[in-house]
């Protein structure tokens, strides 16, 4: 599931940095939303 929503953030901030800058803001936030969810997976491994 988080792994799923870091991807989805990810390609979000792409498609903003490629579109425009109107959003540069929020876009950028998006982006560390999904470095720290893929730290935290990296960091907490996969516990089933």
């Amino acid at each position: 599931m988080l792994e799923t929503l870091a991807i989805l953030l990810i390609i979000l901030w792409a498609a903003g940095l490629v579109s425009s800058y109107t959003l540069g803001g929020f876009i950028h936030l998006l982006l560390v939303i999904a470095i720290i969810v893929i730290v935290l997976r990296v960091i907490q491994g996969r516990r089933v």
